[in-house]
């Protein structure tokens, strides 16, 4: 099965025909959509799913968007995740409360489908930068995912697909700490088995390439937790 590279993003709406309208149109901007009608099914999926972006409704059924949101933003495992905040409150006040809580951004409703795509991907842009194209840069280390190629002091490293991709979750984050199960996620996908050994022996191949040129090891294993850059 072919790896799915595309950003998740987690659609929280109780209303269905939004939601699959909402569904569609992300789906053709290139995310990949999971979907909870209710605040509780969405806490569970951030859980499981690990998304880039959220889209959250406010008034939803068993715990609102607000509560959502808040949880989230109090979780450091999770506060970065930006969430766009979808409601019917066009009252300041109930924008401000919104923003307070932690939602990156707030639409009101009715909205305009490509106007919130809009503001998606711009959100996207911010969390997953190689997904636009940006050239992302830690140190000497310049990784161009156009070209698909990675530098190390203006050298050009050789590297495999999966260390291409194991990489850029890696670059995107610097100083994140990812463990296993989210490095498999990510760079292998939840559709595929794949032994958490396996990424033990990709981190080595990326290690050994991106010291191949000289210069000091930029990979950090945190014992009984996982991989970071730096």
């Amino acid at each position: 099965m072919a790896q799915d590279e595309r950003p998740v993003v987690l659609l929280v709406e109780d209303e269905p025909a939004q939601r699959e309208v909402l569904a569609y149109n992300l789906d053709a901007e290139g995310f990949r959509v999971i979907a909870a009608d209710n605040g509780e099914d969405a806490l569970l999926l951030v859980e499981e799913e690990g998304p880039d972006i959220i889209i959250l409704d406010w008034m939803m059924p068993k715990l609102s968007g607000i509560e959502v949101c808040r949880q989230l933003k109090m979780r450091p495992e999770t506060r970065r995740i930006p969430i766009i905040m979808l409601s019917a409150r066009a009252e300041e006040v109930d924008r401000i409360r919104g923003l307070e809580t932690g939602a990156d951004d707030y639409v009101i409703k009715p909205y305009s489908v490509l106007e919130l795509m809009a503001r998606a991907r711009a959100q996207l842009r911010r969390v997953r930068p190689s997904t636009a194209g940006v050239v992302l840069e830690w140190g000497d280390i310049r990784l161009d995912p156009e070209t698909h190629r990675v530098y190390r002091a203006d050298k050009v490293l050789k590297l495999g697909p999966t260390e291409f991709r194991l990489l850029t979750a890696l670059i995107e984050k610097p100083g994140r700490v990812w463990s296993r199960d989210q490095l498999l996620d990510r760079v292998w996908g939840r559709d595929i088995y794949v032994d958490t050994r396996t990424v033990d022996v990709h981190v080595g191949r990326l290690r050994k390439s991106l010291m191949a040129e000289g210069g000091d090891d930029p990979l950090r294993t945190v014992r009984g937790a996982g991989y970071a850059l730096g």
